[in-house]
């Protein structure tokens, strides 16, 4: 079995760097590890391509350090208020938020920046070479990282670099670690950390809002509120039936090209079980005292008038919404509909899903979520 020690070796081999920050990575690295050893039935592809991520993301803490402890100042580089998206997936999120990185006048965290932060953009002269030339990585059947490279991403990859991050169980059957990091995990050191890299990035740049999203945070907004306690939220809605089935078959389109030996059950049941327990958690945060915190927006809204709906979300945080930022914003959506992909038609009984089953663990968030979006 691959273990932690082997793949720090061959990211400090491959940076000349020896110090790898504090050590809050090192449980989820060892518990991650672990998971996929014994539990993640890797195809030599699977192998190929996840130990070598790992060590990506090693190396890139090497670098982020290597770069704080030449540019000191870094840290003084001011994260105001960001607008943080979140919600169950598939619910127009990521819809919404390349709108909102239409506007000339926000940050957002770049595809092609998220996996490597390193060297900070602003130090970079000429053509970026982390810019994929393509339209980028095919994993499965599908391009996850789309043709448009300079959108928006989540901000998954850079939770990874603390290796507390949902990012991994979309790539591997890794039931320990799930359950790991819903229950007893620590994202106080994960959003600190993506905090730090977003410092590092916008370094050498005009300071602008930034606009992040990610629909996992939901399970951990105590740990999102610590790191960014002036932030603001976006929540996405459609009902949780017309999602779960998606994004399992997601994760299995992912996971299928990694293992010969997947396991759609498990999937189905990994995705109900954290995505309710993510509803369950909204709620509660929100009625701690963060209502009035977050602007909502219904699937349906989004697809029946999105400039409008940015628009309501713009009036909301006070700010303008400029004549250039609706004519991207109309551009984008014309030709976003012209390459929508049909829907998923995967089979729920496949996955183990029964919806009759599904719906009394989302009915709390259902009847709120109705609420919400009633504006």
């Amino acid at each position: 079995m691959v273990n932690a020690a082997e793949l720090k070796d061959k990211a400090v081999q491959q940076t000349g760097l020896t110090d790898f920050g504090a050590d809050s990575f090192e449980e989820g690295l060892a518990i991650l590890l672990a998971s996929f050893g014994d539990e993640a039935r890797l195809n030599a592809k699977g192998e190929a391509f996840i130990y070598g991520r790992i060590t990506g993301y090693l190396a890139q803490r090497l670098q982020v350090e290597d770069w704080y402890r030449r540019h000191p100042e870094i840290d003084d580089e001011s994260i105001a208020a960001p607008l943080i998206g979140l919600g169950l997936p598939r619910t127009g999120s990521t819809a919404l938020s390349m709108l909102l990185a239409q506007d000339p006048d926000v940050r957002y965290l770049r595809r092609w920046e998220s996996s490597q932060p390193c060297p900070p953009p602003s130090t970079v002269v000429g053509a970026d070479p982390r810019v994929p030339p393509d339209k980028g990585e095919m994993i499965g059947t599908r391009y996850h990282v789309p043709a448009d490279t300079h959108g928006p991403m989540e901000c998954h990859e850079l939770m990874a670099l603390d290796f507390k991050s949902h990012l991994f169980q979309s790539f591997a059957q890794v039931p320990t670690y799930a359950s790991w990091l819903v229950d007893k995990a620590d994202l106080t050191t994960t959003m600190a950390y993506q905090r730090r890299v977003m410092k590092l990035l916008q370094w050498g740049e005009p300071t602008r809002a930034w606009r992040l999203k990610c629909p996992s945070h939901v399970l951990w907004l105590d740990a999102v509120d610590a790191a960014f306690p002036d932030a603001k939220y976006v929540m996405t809605h459609r009902d949780p039936t017309d999602v779960i089935l998606s994004v399992a078959d997601l994760y299995a389109d992912i996971i299928g090209t990694f293992t010969d030996d997947i396991d759609r059950p498990y999937i189905g049941r990994l995705n109900v079980e954290h995505w309710s327990l993510g509803m369950d958690r909204a709620l509660e945060f929100r009625a701690g005292g963060a209502e009035d915190r977050f602007y909502d927006i219904d699937f349906r809204a989004m697809q029946e008038d999105p400039i409008g709906e940015v628009t309501g979300l713009y009036n909301w945080l006070g700010a303008p919404v400029t004549d250039e930022f609706t004519q991207r914003m109309n551009s984008w959506w014309e030709h976003a509909a012209a390459e929508r992909e049909p829907s998923s038609h995967a089979d729920p009984i496949a996955f183990g899903i029964d919806f009759e089953q599904v719906r009394p663990r989302f009915a709390r968030y259902v009847e709120h979520a109705d609420r919400w979006t009633n504006h």
